[in-house]
């Protein structure tokens, strides 16, 4: 039995939380490396004071993901989690720019990116759960969406703060400033309360309801316990799961080298300075929330025009949206641009990223940096959307949750592999220059772009052998 098809606002209402976490994400990700330079962290230290955000995400996502795959209660499967995330969240959002010290800062940075994860693996596996295998491109570029939107909002708070309500974006050695405080307490405000929307608007189809969707598969699934089950679901991962975890590697690597090292690249190659309390320092970390409040804009305006992109790519189509790399690559794939065409969007998505984390390095105006974020936020829109797209049709219906947790595997092993490596080749080879470590980053997704080759799309292969299926046996007239 087909799930229905939802309408646009209940695929809206469901996604819409996505706006408040990414309130708390964005947050994160622009200004905690410049929390951690204000209380005295050195620049080869910040990438092993990240390390909790991804080690987080490793514990947790899995363990949430089995446990709402066998919760049901007054808020269903899902949505009990993703509140108790907001919940804890919206509290460390709070706390984290009244840190005193380096490891108090470091410390809340773990509690943040725990309760980020214990409401995002939900949201996730909820697409899965609630729509039909033809709507999930739809529901994923939703939340891209709404990912893209809170980003913006989220990353240009401190300098709107400053430049349009007069706020301080300064304060004396070892003080964060005002306008990244009062940021975090407005974060915190619109985390829970988007959340509580979603809560509130969408209902989840009942245990006996659901089992109408898969039932061989659920009358057949015994539980083998927590840990035993993550392992052996670890071990039995589906072929195309295997395929997208190297392209999640690479992707999520150079996004790490994005978020930990913008604002100490930015600041040193294009503003010339490293005090964090002068007024160009910040200056400079306020304008890479703008950065990433541009890539993410154009993200959500991306997240609309990936899914149609998606289901109606030709070698023309491609040529015409992507010039340069789109063109060659449709000149030398056209089977690749014919037959896999959410492969062909990733792909080309993935390569405009990586071209623009390179070519910060040769911008000489910090305008100019906006010229980058564009080829960002088109890899950043694809990479929120089309794995998860590909990925949902090759999974069990009674699995999604755990299979959708064990996926962050893909998305936090590289980030610990970056947090553990990038300091020590930062500091060795590339003398403390922050904007080679980006620059590196660029590299590892132009290689997450070559792989996406190898990935074998299940709910695009099955869709062909159904219209084929449907030709064959066409009554003659």
């Amino acid at each position: 039995m087909e799930k229905p098809r939802l309408s646009f606002w209940q695929v809206w209402n469901m996604s819409f939380g996505f706006l408040g976490i990414q309130f708390g994400f964005a947050l994160q990700n622009a200004n905690v490396s410049r929390i951690f330079e204000t209380l005295g962290a050195e620049i080869d230290d910040i990438p092993v004071l990240w390390i909790a955000a991804p080690v987080t995400g490793l514990l947790v996502q899995p363990i949430i993901g089995y446990m709402s795959d066998h919760t049901w209660g007054r808020l269903g499967r899902r949505r009990i989690y993703f509140l108790i995330g907001a919940i804890f969240a919206s509290i460390a959002l709070v706390f984290m720019p009244n840190s005193s010290a380096l490891w108090m800062a470091a410390g809340l940075l773990w509690i943040l990116d725990a309760s980020i994860n214990v409401s995002m693996e939900p949201f996730r596996a909820l697409v899965g759960d609630m729509l039909p295998s033809n709507q999930r491109t739809t529901g994923f570029a939703m939340q891209s969406f709404f990912i893209g939107t809170g980003a913006v909002i989220a990353s240009a708070l401190p300098y709107m703060l400053t430049n349009y309500f007069g706020v301080s974006n300064t304060a004396p050695a070892g003080e964060i400033p005002p306008s990244v405080e009062i940021s975090f307490y407005l974060g915190g405000a619109a985390f829970l309360l988007a959340v509580l929307w979603t809560v509130v608007k969408t209902k989840e189809y009942p245990p006996d309801v659901f089992k109408t969707f898969d039932p061989i598969e659920n009358e057949t699934h015994v539980s083998k316990g927590l840990f035993n089950e993550i392992w052996h679901d670890f071990l039995k991962m589906p072929k195309t799961m295997v395929q997208l975890a190297f392209v999640q590697f690479f992707s999520w690597f150079a996004l790490f080298s994005m978020w930990i090292y913008s604002t100490a690249a930015v600041t040193k190659h294009i503003y010339g300075t490293s005090d964090t309390t002068s007024a160009l320092y910040n200056e400079g970390a306020d304008w890479v929330g703008i950065l990433f409040a541009a890539y993410n804009g154009f993200a959500a305006i991306m997240a609309f025009l990936l899914p149609p992109l998606a289901r109606k790519t030709s070698r023309k189509t491609v040529q015409m949206a992507y010039n340069g790399f789109a063109a060659i690559m449709a000149f030398l794939l056209p089977p690749l641009a014919r037959k896999t065409s959410r492969k062909t969007v990733h792909m080309v998505c993935l390569f405009s990223g990586g071209v623009g984390l390179v070519s910060m390095y040769f911008m000489p105006t910090p305008e100019l940096l906006l010229v980058s974020m564009l080829g960002i936020g088109l890899a950043w829109a694809s990479i929120l959307s089309m794995p998860y797209a590909i990925l949902a049709g090759a999974l069990p219906a009674h699995k999604m949750g755990i299979y959708m947790g064990i996926f962050n595997f893909f998305i936090v092993i590289p980030q610990i592999t970056a947090a553990g490596i990038l300091g020590f080749i930062t500091q060795e080879y590339f003398g403390n220059e922050a904007i080679y470590a980006i620059m590196l980053g660029g590299a590892a997704m132009v290689l997450a772009a070559i792989l996406v080759l190898l990935v074998n799309d299940v709910d695009e292969e099955r869709a062909k052998m159904r219209a084929q299926t449907s030709y064959n046996f066409r009554p003659s007239s």
